[in-house]
């Protein structure tokens, strides 16, 4: 049970953080929470996502929050067999949150069908790795610590 509760807090708390993350990076841009949620959207439907209103957002909602109880299973279940992870928590989180943005921006994201260039600048990548580190692994890793104990 308590692994259910560690997958289910870790995914619940990472989506929610790195949706507001993404949300906060890019308002500066004019870029709105129902155009992110689109943009994620197009991972499976491309262009025509951002055509589909909140029907479309809702798809890349659920997605989203699909990926990030993926991202908490994955830890959560590695770190049974691997106790460091508990052991070390804040610095495996912070380095799973790395590993977690650079599987995205590697293997997901191209893979898929979105219908936007990824940026590879300096400042959206180390954007990224900041929300993926504080707002994805760091959370997913203390809260499998917390539900460990």
């Amino acid at each position: 049970m308590k692994l259910v509760m560690a997958i289910f807090w870790g995914g619940l708390s990472a989506g929610t953080l790195d949706f507001i993350g993404a949300c906060v990076s890019n308002a500066s841009r004019g870029v709105t929470p129902l155009r992110i949620a689109q943009s994620v959207a197009s991972g499976w439907l491309g262009a025509t996502a951002f055509k589909g209103g909140y029907k479309t957002a809702a798809i890349g909602l659920t997605s989203h929050f699909l990926i990030a109880f993926g991202a908490a299973t994955v830890y959560c279940l590695a770190s049974r067999k691997l106790h460091w992870l508990l052991e070390h928590s804040w610095l495996s989180g912070a380095l799973y949150g790395v590993v977690v943005f650079w599987f995205m921006q590697l293997v997901v994201l191209p893979l898929s069908a979105i219908a936007f260039k990824q940026n590879f600048s300096l400042p959206a990548v180390a954007t990224g790795l900041l929300v993926h580190i504080f707002c994805v692994g760091l959370p997913i890793a203390l809260i499998a610590r917390w539900q460990a104990l």
